[in-house]
């Protein structure tokens, strides 16, 4: 596996393929992560990762100073997983000058949920992502992009992105994976403590009564779900969680949902100082 961390040097590695299949990650790198580096391989004439701490996606008081940089163990786990080019940059390689020029995502779709409780976060995340794509797609006529359906929503506006700047990628989504309890794999679950890495599934356990509730009122939706979803909100912060949304969208724009549409469950939860994300489709 190649290492670079500059855009002049990922692009002499890349000069020979036509077409590059693409996962970009914030290191820390678990069996998630691993997992869509495998489902990329067969994808591309090439497997490109990176890791990139990005500062804009961060809020002030969010944790980007102590996010873990594990740069040592995760390349010998991306080479164990047959990745062929490591893209890691500096901030200086990504951001040489500041990044006054940003993608904008429409806020339909970027300002809810996720976007609700982290102002500007889409926008931190698209316009990285396409620094990203433009670093490693650039000169190409095709190319895959791999993400994880963990982050539900990052996945819906970075399709939205890709379809209407018109780029040359398919964007592919990886399954979320899951720990024995069923626990989502996040690079956050490593700030749980013992009781409260015990206690964390209760998330995704709280989404799948959710997602049976919603079915059951199908026939009824909208008139039920706010009733349902504060129930569900309700719950969690009994057992000492701090729930932002526990929310049944219609999954093709992640609206209120009507009678007769495809739904999914999302939720994002604090326990403690920890805050996780989770999403079942329905």
């Amino acid at each position: 596996m190649l290492i670079v961390h500059t855009l002049p040097d990922l692009r002499s590695a890349l000069a020979a393929h036509g077409r590059p299949a693409f996962v970009p990650t914030m290191g820390n790198l678990h069996d998630g992560h691993l997992a869509l580096v495998r489902q990329a391989k067969p994808l591309g004439d090439v497997l490109v990762a990176s890791i990139f701490v990005n500062r804009l996606q961060f809020l002030p008081h969010e944790d980007f100073d102590s996010y873990p940089r594990t740069l040592e163990a995760d390349a010998a786990k991306l080479r164990a997983a047959g990745c062929d080019v490591l893209f890691a940059p500096r901030e200086q390689d990504l951001y040489p000058e500041p990044q006054t020029f940003k993608v904008q995502p429409d806020p339909l779709l970027a300002d809810i949920l996720e976007g609700q409780f982290r102002p500007g976060f889409f926008t931190g995340v698209c316009t990285v992502v396409m620094k990203l794509f433009c670093a490693v797609f650039a000169g190409k006529a095709q190319g895959t992009a791999v993400f994880g359906q963990k982050d539900y929503q990052q996945l819906m506006v970075l399709r939205r992105m890709v379809q209407q700047f018109a780029l040359p990628i398919e964007l592919v989504a990886g399954p979320t994976q899951r720990a024995e309890d069923g626990l989502a794999l996040s690079s956050r679950n490593g700030y749980l403590s013992e009781a409260e890495r015990q206690e964390a599934v209760q998330l995704s356990l709280a989404l799948r009564a959710l997602a049976r509730e919603a079915v059951s009122a199908a026939h009824a939706l909208p008139n039920q779900v706010a009733a349902l979803e504060q129930r569900a909100r309700e719950a969690l912060a009994a057992r000492g969680w701090q729930p932002d949304y526990l929310t049944v969208r219609r999954r093709s724009d992640l609206q209120p949902p009507q009678v007769g549409d495809a739904l999914v469950v999302l939720g994002a939860a604090r326990l403690g100082t920890t805050r996780l994300i989770d999403n079942f489709e329905v």
